[in-house]
C-alpha cells in the first residue's frame, strides 16, 4: 500500500508545526501581487445557471447539525433545485462586498485567510433535470460547467473500491484543493488547511442532508489518480480531497466512458506561483494505488479503553427543538467572531455545542465510538461548570476535569499569541493520538484525522451559531498544545482549535 508507510505524515506534521521561535522567525510576506484569484475559472465552458430561490429545511439546526448520518430510505429527489440549496450554503458565495480596488466574498462556510481553495465537482447519473455527466460547481457565478457529458458514477465507484455508500448515490461530489490559492499566505502548511476548510464546508452539507434526510457519507478511501485524472486536473496544482456520496438507492451505474485528457483552459490565479514540495510530497506519500487498497483502506481505528477517572460531568444541552431556526438561517447568520464580550456561556450551551460536534461523522474511517479525535477544553467563563480544563469522554458521554483554575493567559498564548482564545468563553481544541490513526490507515490516517477534526470544528462554528453566539478557528502553537492539555494529552498532536462564546454588542 502506498500509503502504508507513516514516516511521512509525521515528517509534514513535526516540519509544519508553529512555535514561538518559528513563527517570529519566518522571513515570510505577502506579496499582494501574486495574490491568488479566488475562484476556479473555466471560460470556454457554457454556465449552466442554478436556480437561487433554494428552499429552506424545517428541521430545528441543532438537530441537523447533530446528526451523523441516520437518513433512512432513498431520501428526497436530486434535482437542480435540490442540489443549488447544498452547494449554496455549502460553499456558495452569500454576500459581497465591494470596496475601492476590489470585491469582497462572504462564503457559506469558514476558511482560513479567506482564500477558498476548495473546489466542489459533481457526478452523476441522469436527473431529472440534469443530464448525466462530471460538473464544476462556480461559486462565483453560481452555475453548474460541464466538464464530461454522460454517467461516469462508476468511475469514482471503481475508484473507492466499490465502497457501498457511493455505489448507492445518484450524486457523487469530490472535492479538490488548489494548494496555491492557501499556501500564497500559510506556505507548506497549507496542505493541512486542505483539510481544515473541506471540512468546514463538509460540516454545511452533511447538516444540510440531515435537515432533508438525505443519506450523505464522505469517503476518503479511492484510487487518487483514477479521481484526479476524471476531473483532468493538473496534480502538481490541484488534488482530489475526498468524495460525498449523496443519495441511495440509485440503479446499478453503466460502464463509465473514456475519460480522455481534457485541456480544457481555466484563467490565471496569479502572475506566477510559488510552489512549496512538501505539500506534494506528503500528498503523494498518502496516495492509494489500488481499488483493492481503497476497498481494506475503509474501516475505523479502534479506540483504547478510556483511562479511569475519579469525576465527570454529565452534559444538560437545551433541547434542540428549542432553538427551531433551520440549517438554512443560520448558515446565512455565520461569520467568524472577531470581538467576544466577557460574558460567561451558559451550560446548557456548553452541553449543546459539545453534544452537536460529537454525535459522529458519517464516513469511511470513523464511526460511533471509533473516532480519530478528541476534543480537549479550555472553559474560560461558562455559568454552572467551573473554569478550567476539560476533556470529553467520547465513550462516557461526559466532560473529565483535567485542571481547575483561569487559563485565559494560558489560552491567549496557544493560539499564536491572539487575543481571541483569551477573550473567549470557550476554546475547543482537537487532538489526535497519530499513531493510533497512522498504524490503521497508513499516511493517509493523517488526511482522516485532519478532516474528522475540521468537520467537528466546523459543526461546533454552526451550533455557537445556531445559539446566537460568536465563533472563529485560530492557530496553535503545536507543540505547546500538548504541553499544557499534558500528561492525559502526553503523545498527541493537535488538529484544530475553534473558540467560542457570546460576542460584544455593538
Amino acid at each position: 500500500m502506498t500509503s502504508a508507510d507513516p514516516s511521512a505524515a509525521r515528517r509534514y506534521h513535526e516540519r509544519t508545526k508553529h512555535s514561538f521561535q518559528s513563527v517570529r522567525a519566518s522571513p515570510h510576506f505577502l506579496d499582494w501581487d501574486i495574490m491568488p484569484r479566488p475562484f476556479k475559472v473555466y471560460p470556454d465552458l457554457e454556465p449552466i445557471s442554478l436556480p437561487r430561490d433554494v428552499t429552506t429545511s424545517t428541521r430545528p439546526a441543532l438537530a441537523a447539525i447533530a446528526d451523523p448520518g441516520t437518513a433512512t430510505g432513498t431520501g428526497p429527489r436530486l434535482d437542480r433545485a435540490a442540489l443549488a440549496r447544498l452547494f449554496y450554503f455549502s460553499a456558495g458565495v452569500l454576500r459581497r462586498t465591494t470596496y475601492p480596488g476590489g470585491e469582497m466574498f462572504y462564503r457559506a462556510a469558514a476558511c482560513t485567510g479567506a482564500l477558498y481553495h476548495i473546489d466542489l465537482y459533481l457526478v452523476c447519473g441522469p436527473l431529472p433535470d440534469l443530464d448525466p455527466g462530471v460538473y464544476h460547481f462556480g461559486p462565483h457565478d453560481f452555475a453548474l460547467r460541464r466538464l464530461r457529458a454522460g454517467d461516469h458514477r462508476e468511475a469514482v465507484i471503481g475508484a473507492t473500491g466499490r465502497e457501498p455508500a457511493a455505489a448507492a448515490a445518484p450524486a457523487l461530489v469530490l472535492f479538490t484543493s488548489t494548494f496555491w490559492r492557501n499556501s500564497w499566505k500559510y506556505q507548506a502548511r497549507a496542505y493541512r488547511h486542505c483539510f481544515w476548510d473541506s471540512g468546514t464546508i463538509l460540516a454545511n452539507l452533511l447538516a444540510l442532508a440531515a435537515a432533508d434526510d438525505l443519506p450523505a457519507r464522505v469517503v476518503l478511501g479511492f484510487v487518487d489518480d483514477e479521481l484526479n485524472r476524471l476531473l483532468d486536473l493538473d496534480t502538481a496544482r490541484e488534488v482530489t480531497l475526498g468524495v460525498v456520496a449523496l443519495g441511495r438507492g440509485a440503479p446499478p451505474a453503466p460502464p463509465a466512458p473514456a475519460a480522455a485528457p481534457l485541456g480544457l483552459a481555466t484563467l490565471p490565479l496569479s502572475a506566477r506561483e510559488v510552489d512549496y514540495p512538501a505539500i506534494r510530497e506528503a500528498h503523494a506519500a498518502s496516495c492509494l494505488a489500488t481499488a483493492e487498497e481503497a476497498a481494506v483502506w475503509h474501516g475505523t481505528a479502534p479506540r483504547p479503553a478510556p483511562a479511569p477517572a475519579e469525576s465527570a460531568v454529565s452534559l444538560a444541552p437545551l433541547d434542540a427543538d428549542a432553538v427551531p431556526e433551520p440549517i438554512e438561517t443560520v448558515i446565512r447568520r455565520r461569520g467568524s467572531m472577531r470581538d467576544f464580550s466577557p460574558e460567561p456561556l451558559r451550560f446548557d450551551q456548553l452541553s449543546a455545542i459539545v453534544r452537536a460536534i460529537t454525535r459522529g461523522v458519517p464516513g469511511d474511517f470513523t464511526a460511533p465510538g471509533a473516532a480519530l479525535t478528541d476534543p480537549y477544553l479550555i472553559v474560560n467563563a461558562a455559568e454552572g461548570l467551573p473554569s478550567g480544563t476539560y476533556v470529553f469522554d467520547r465513550e462516557r458521554d461526559a466532560l473529565v476535569p483535567l485542571r481547575a483554575g483561569s487559563f485565559r493567559r494560558e489560552a491567549g498564548f496557544l493560539d499564536l499569541g491572539q487575543s481571541l482564545g483569551a477573550e473567549a468563553a470557550l476554546d475547543l481544541y482537537w487532538l489526535a493520538d497519530l499513531d493510533r490513526a497512522l498504524d490503521r490507515f497508513g499516511n493517509r490516517g493523517y488526511r482522516a484525522a485532519q478532516l474528522e477534526a475540521a468537520i467537528e470544528g466546523g459543526k461546533a462554528y454552526l451550533a455557537a451559531y445556531a445559539l446566537r453566539l460568536g465563533a472563529t478557528g485560530l492557530t496553535f502553537f503545536d507543540d505547546d498544545v500538548t504541553a499544557f492539555f499534558s500528561p492525559h494529552a502526553a503523545g498527541k498532536s493537535v488538529m484544530f482549535l475553534t473558540a467560542l462564546g457570546p460576542g460584544r454588542r455593538r
